[in-house]
């Protein structure tokens, strides 16, 4: 009897227990409204025998997010190396919930999403004006202004592109014109990026506005020179200095040095990143890659990780989930806070940290050659090809150097 009575009581609990909704699979469209404007973004659902996947679209980018939880009514997606998540509730055809940030609880933004919209801000037509070109452009804020370099690609309404600054640039945009205004936006898990513009002639101006409180204007000519300042002289060594020294913990709390025997009479790589920053994903991406393919040539990779709390667990956990997520095979430790100012009181010879990534390249001497401030993501297109053929340069001028002769 008392078998009987706890099958049926099973029996009972299991049909009163919902089963989860349906993420349908495919393509959706998301939107995060901030600041009063409405970023669009798209994304592709896909189901396999592990579970569920999500696919974030920007352009010509498929980001990968593989921890994908659904419960009861409900979708949690977090974002890939990022300590973001998106959670909804799933009502058939359309989602509805918040994009936050974890480590700012306050930080968060309204999302909701539909199924079946491969849009970006209208559906495919024609445009009477075309933003094809780079532009030579100032972005402002209330407190600052730097220089960019704006590249825009243009078919009928459907826009891609990006811009370019000394600290980095925006990724790979998308979107489309209306009327005579060019709108653009990119959602990579972290960046929830949104571009407005008008053109005048070769007048370029618009709006840019970065997730819930960050607005800026910009405003150029259309050049097809247009260029940034020279990125490796922006960040450099103090009068008198010549090296960089530190002790840092590693994410095992092993104390490691420039000065270790690890990296003597070697090319050694300084990577300054954060694994909050998309720009310092995209780096690690090509660093990971490449150390695969040169580290037997003398050449070793350090990535110094400036998180987003002080707390050493949360700093080591969040570098140990990007390591495995990207699968990067050379060494981090923890240096920091990505507050600039403290930042830069870390590695006090240099002149100031100005962005992450910064990369500074050491020789087989131990001193400093080129500290290149920024990063040309894939996101560039020709830039990046510049910019890996430079890198290229670099150690391979670093390797040729014969110690013997500095003697």
């Amino acid at each position: 009897m008392r078998l009987i009575y706890f099958l049926i009581v099973c029996l009972l609990l299991s049909a009163c227990t919902p089963k989860p909704a349906e993420f349908k699979t495919g393509v959706w469209r998301g939107l995060i409204d901030m600041q009063g404007q409405q970023l669009p973004f798209n994304f592709e659902v896909a189901k396999d025998d592990s579970g569920y996947k999500v696919y974030l679209l920007n352009a010509e980018e498929k980001l990968l997010q593989d921890e994908i939880t659904v419960t009861h009514d409900s979708v949690k997606i977090v974002m890939l190396i990022f300590d973001i998540e998106l959670q909804a509730k799933i009502n058939g055809n359309t989602l509805s919930g918040t994009y936050i940030k974890n480590y700012d609880p306050k930080n968060k933004l309204p999302f909701t999403a539909t199924f079946g919209e491969d849009y970006r801000f209208v559906k495919k037509g024609t445009a009477s004006t075309n933003f094809t070109g780079k532009y030579q452009l100032t972005f402002r804020s209330e407190k600052e202004s730097y220089p960019a370099v704006g590249v825009i690609k243009q078919e009928d309404n459907l826009v891609t592109g990006t811009f370019l600054t000394p600290t980095g640039d925006y990724r790979y945009l998308q979107g489309n014109v209306i009327e005579n205004k060019v709108w653009l936006s990119t959602f990579d898990g972290n960046h929830a990026f949104l571009f407005s513009a008008f053109i005048d002639g070769d007048s370029l101006r618009g709006d840019f506005y970065s997730g819930k409180t960050s607005h800026e204007t910009f405003s150029g000519i259309k050049n097809e020179n247009a260029a940034l300042p020279d990125l490796e002289s922006l960040t450099f060594l103090k009068e008198g200095q010549d090296r960089i020294s530190f002790s840092f913990p590693d994410v095992d709390q092993n104390m490691i040095s420039p000065s270790d025997e690890k990296y003597d009479k070697k090319v050694l790589i300084l990577q300054l990143f954060g694994t909050w920053c998309p720009n310092c994903m995209d780096e690690t991406k090509f660093l990971a890659q490449w150390y695969k393919e040169n580290n037997q040539r003398g050449v070793e990779i350090l990535g110094l990780a400036y998180e987003r709390k002080p707390d050493f667990e949360y700093a080591s956990g969040r570098v140990k989930k990007m390591k495995e997520k990207l699968n990067v095979p050379y060494d981090f430790v923890i240096a920091g806070t990505n507050d600039k100012v403290k930042a830069a009181e870390t590695l006090p010879m240099l002149n100031k940290v100005i962005a992450f990534p910064t990369t500074i390249f050491i020789g087989k001497d131990g001193k400093v050659k080129h500290i290149r401030t920024g990063f040309e993501g894939p996101g560039t297109g020709i830039y990046y090809e510049q910019f890996k053929e430079r890198f290229n340069q670099i150690v391979n001028e670093l390797l040729a150097e014969d110690l013997s002769s500095k003697k």
